[in-house]
């Protein structure tokens, strides 16, 4: 993959006000930052939230206030708090739709691919997810192809299953990243 710098590019990293997986919001974070990119992480509230391996985040900015014309991707983080915070959230959805109506990158974790299918937004599109009943059924119901297996790209949605593909999940929104003009 392409080792091409990130500078100019905006990437929000959405996160659950509580029980974030800790290496799908650091891991993405740090690739994407040690290649010039601007993150900025986002939940619900303003207040610090807890990972679920003991490390913690402090967003920046409420997921209401992000603006997808100022936005190159939205990253959706995974974690046991992501049905609960992040699957029904209707600032969330509209986001996410308004950043494909503007052929932006849409990624997402563990349970979040969960979040993109209950959007709207992988309709006829290829994604994986970190596998529960629910969650599978999400994806499905979403009118999204479920494909067991750790990465997933389709045109510019990005999907991963889980902490262990955190890297290369990483690595293919970097690169995707990279073929933007600035």
């Amino acid at each position: 993959m392409s080792q091409a710098p990130l500078h100019g590019k905006k990437v929000a990293l959405v996160i659950a006000c509580d029980q974030f997986r800790d290496e799908e919001l650091f891991v993405p974070r740090t690739t994407l930052e040690d290649r010039g990119a601007e993150t900025l992480i986002a939940a619900s509230r303003l207040e610090r939230s807890n990972g679920m391996l003991g490390k913690y985040a402090d967003p920046q900015v409420l997921i209401k206030d992000l603006d997808a014309a100022k936005l190159d991707a939205v990253i959706v983080v995974g974690g046991m708090g992501s049905p609960e915070y992040l699957w029904n959230d209707r600032d969330l959805h509209n986001l996410l739709q308004n950043m494909q109506d503007k052929n932006k990158i849409l990624a997402a974790i563990c349970l979040s691919g969960a979040v993109l299918a209950k959007a709207g937004v992988l309709k006829g599109k290829k994604a994986t997810v970190y596998e529960t009943p629910e969650s599978v059924a999400a994806l499905k119901e979403g009118g999204a192809f479920f494909e067991s297996v750790p990465v997933i790209k389709d045109g510019k949605i990005i999907t991963a299953n889980g902490p262990e593909a955190a890297s290369d999940f990483a690595l293919e929104i970097a690169e995707e990243l990279s073929k933007i003009l600035v």
